[in-house]
């Protein structure tokens, strides 16, 4: 899962939609009374959040610098000194590219990458995944493609494979290049890949004359205070008056509108009545609280293992899973399919203790047969975190992660993979040791390009036991 922290200075985060014909109305609350309010407010809630975290980033790395329709990549890893990330991954390094669609399309070219996985993610303003390129989904050759939006009425582009077609003008390309450190050379090589993506307006891919710019003074300022009160619909009503409301949820964003929700619907928290006022707070918080305890939806628990569901998709796998998708904001944006990765974590042994390597030594053994089961060119990496913090820690071997693509590791003459998790140097020797703090960590395994029949159902490690 893409940690958003690390980049929301260094990289460009951007949306904005169609505006549909009711902008600039009013929606009238007068006939809704308190407990109408409440839960309306509560509802709505739970279907803005994902978009107000959403426009929380493009505040941040959109909005404010003015970068779009042009690559940013990440140039290292994530390891113990980036302090900003929790949990973040020490197998792909990051390129993202925010398209502004309003214009026109932008088409986006990328090299052969047949030695490694890739993938580029599509992610619209509800935070739906819309589509891919990568080696899962069109394999290992050159690839271009086109992105449009919803009012963009042309065909595919002379010279594309691909077009997408996104509910949103403004829209996340995401992109996941794999790296394996202990490969000499391979860091530079991902470098030199990452210079081969290139993304161009229609118009120059074609030749044509460039159509003129659209303004970008439009944006309310982000007031995270602000969002955790009534005035959340003051920023919901301008990303709704900036996207194409889906036919299916046209009724429920009607309903909406008894609270003063709409497209483009101008609202002013202090017409409302004290009672309504009251209500829609009240309706807030429970959303709140109901998204922050719902955990238990987003994953289940085998071996020890919070086994993570299919809380990240496209409209058709989300559709009407509003509190999953809002709970899924929470613990990290931009998610990718089941079938992309897959990421169980753990924390705890079976009995329930946490790990703590300050006090003990502790083991994770994969019987024959039983290795996490990827695709080729997927691979399976276990990262360690110290915690609380869930940070990256400092190691006399720079080692952060362990996998299938860790050079050395010694397998058993069955096929079994012992793996220690311990704060020394094992008696084995460190080939198959994942250095943890002298204290208290975690681990979460990801697994790119898992097999089918590692999501259905959910395949679950072995259990990370102690040494005794």
């Amino acid at each position: 899962m893409f940690s958003l922290k690390r980049y929301l200075k260094e990289l460009p985060l951007f949306f904005l939609v169609f505006l549909i014909p009711m902008s600039g109305c009013s929606s009238s609350n007068n006939a809704v009374t308190p407990d109408e309010a409440r839960s309306i407010a509560e509802e709505a809630y739970f279907f803005a959040f994902p978009m107000l975290e959403n426009y929380r980033a493009m505040q941040v790395q959109a909005i404010l610098p003015g970068i779009f329709n042009r690559f940013r990549h990440t140039t290292k890893l994530a390891g113990p000194d980036d302090t900003d990330v929790v949990r973040e991954n020490n197998d792909t390094l990051y390129s993202v590219l925010w398209l502004d669609l309003r214009a026109e399309p932008v088409v986006v070219t990328v090299p052969p990458i047949a030695d490694r996985y890739y993938s580029f993610q599509l992610i619209d303003l509800y935070t739906h995944n819309f589509g891919y390129i990568g080696t899962r989904c069109t394999g290992t050759g050159t690839r271009t493609f086109a992105v449009a939006g919803p009012h963009w009425e042309g065909e595919k582009p002379a010279g594309a494979d691909d077009l997408f077609r996104s509910e949103s003008d403004f829209l996340l390309c995401l992109v996941r290049t794999g790296v394996n450190i202990d490969l000499p050379g391979d860091y530079e090589k991902v470098l030199g890949i990452q210079k081969l993506y290139t993304a161009k307006p229609l118009s120059v891919f074609l030749g044509l004359q460039t159509p003129a710019p659209f303004p970008m003074d439009i944006f309310p300022p982000f007031d995270q205070e602000k969002t955790d009160s009534p005035g959340f619909i003051t920023y919901f009503n301008f990303l709704l008056g900036q996207l194409e409301v889906h036919p299916s949820e046209k009724d429920l964003i009607e309903k909406f509108g008894r609270i003063g929700i709409g497209p483009g619907f101008n609202f002013d928290e202090n017409e409302l009545s004290s009672a309504v006022r009251s209500a829609i707070h009240e309706g807030i918080d429970s959303a709140r609280e109901q998204i922050w305890g719902c955990d238990s939806m987003l994953g289940d628990m085998k071996n020890s293992w919070i086994l993570s569901k299919r809380i990240f998709g496209s409209r058709e796998q989300m559709q009407g899973k509003y509190l999953i998708r809002a709970g899924a904001a929470r613990v990290g944006l931009y998610g990718v399919d089941l079938e992309e990765a897959y990421y169980p974590s753990a924390t705890f042994t079976p009995d329930g203790m946490t790990f703590n390597a300050h006090e003990n030594d502790y083991a994770l053994t994969f019987l024959p047969g039983s290795l996490p089961p990827v695709k080729e060119l997927g691979f399976w990496s276990i990262t360690m975190y110290s915690m609380p913090d869930q940070r990256m820690i400092h190691n006399p071997i720079n080692r952060y992660s362990i996998g299938d693509r860790t050079q050395g590791l010694r397998y058993g003459e069955d096929g079994s993979l012992k793996i220690y998790l311990q704060k020394d140097v094992p008696e084995e020797g460190a080939e198959n040791w994942l250095p943890a703090p002298d204290g208290q960590f975690s681990v979460t395994m990801r697994m790119y390009l898992p097999e089918d029949g590692a999501i259905d159902p959910l395949y679950a490690p072995p259990p990370v036991m102690k040494v005794e």
